[in-house]
């Protein structure tokens, strides 16, 4: 009985909040939970499972010392080979880009290790800031092996990355890899994509290669953990077993 009625007053506090959040703005502070529940005449106990759930909904947001805010909307990014550009356009989201630094570099050890090229070779390191509708999403990292663009400038970035190796290059991307991990933000980093340093987010490291299975270049992206959801597409192995079964004994 009791706790049937607890849930009945959560999915009642639950709807109450729901409400509030679409008749505010996207990055408003919500009124205090003291203020809430002697508003609505529920416990701060419920009201706050209401408002855990909604967060884990990623309706809204707590901000240590700052209170609760609804939350922007979250743009999903398939990992597949596809640029940034081509992404959110997709996705009915305006892309934008602003190149932070583009330099000429002799590959270290571990540049050359993964781009498959001799130490010291001459390499393209560019980093720039993604936007879409001209909210900063990401941190793009790409080294690129020099041979391949010899002439490539700053003001080449502005678009679609793979656009360009397609119709200046001749470089079709065809295959790559991705290596997805939660990260915390760096002060840079963090700056750079207007939040705090507590705040998580995604690291990608990709690996790229062309037609002829030449390694194009690596990156590292950091995304904003709360304006993305990363979707990876799951595909059937080349065989397949059964899992392992557990145990049990007998008492």
């Amino acid at each position: 009985m009791f706790p049937a009625a607890s849930n009945d007053r959560t999915a009642e506090a639950r709807a109450r909040l729901l409400d509030l959040i679409h008749s505010l703005g996207t990055g408003e502070r919500i009124p205090a939970e003291r203020d809430l529940a002697q508003r609505w005449g529920v416990a701060r106990m419920t009201l706050r499972k209401a408002i855990d759930r909604l967060v884990l909904d990623g309706l809204l947001e707590r901000h240590e010392r700052r209170g609760t805010f609804t939350s922007r909307p979250r743009v999903p990014r398939h990992l597949s080979i596809s640029s940034f550009t081509e992404e959110m356009t997709r996705r009915g989201v305006t892309p934008s880009s602003r190149t932070l630094s583009l330099r000429r570099i002799k590959a270290s050890t571990t540049v050359a290790r993964h781009l498959r090229i001799p130490v010291g070779d001459p390499v393209i390191r560019f980093v720039r800031l993604r936007l879409g509708d001209g909210q900063p999403m990401a941190v793009e990292t790409n080294h690129v092996p020099g041979v391949l663009v010899p002439d490539l400038t700053e003001a080449d970035l502005v678009g679609s990355w793979y656009a360009l190796l397609a119709s200046r290059y001749g470089i079709q991307i065809m295959s790559g890899v991705a290596n997805l991990v939660p990260a915390m933000p760096d002060e840079r980093t963090a700056e750079l994509l207007d939040i705090p340093t507590s705040q998580p987010c995604f690291k990608v490291r990709t690996v790229v290669r062309d037609r002829a299975g030449r390694i194009v270049e690596i990156g590292e992206s950091v995304y904003r953990g709360d304006d993305f959801t990363l979707t990876v597409e799951l595909l059937p192995g080349t065989g397949s077993r059964e899992l392992p079964q557990p145990r049990t004994r007998a008492t």
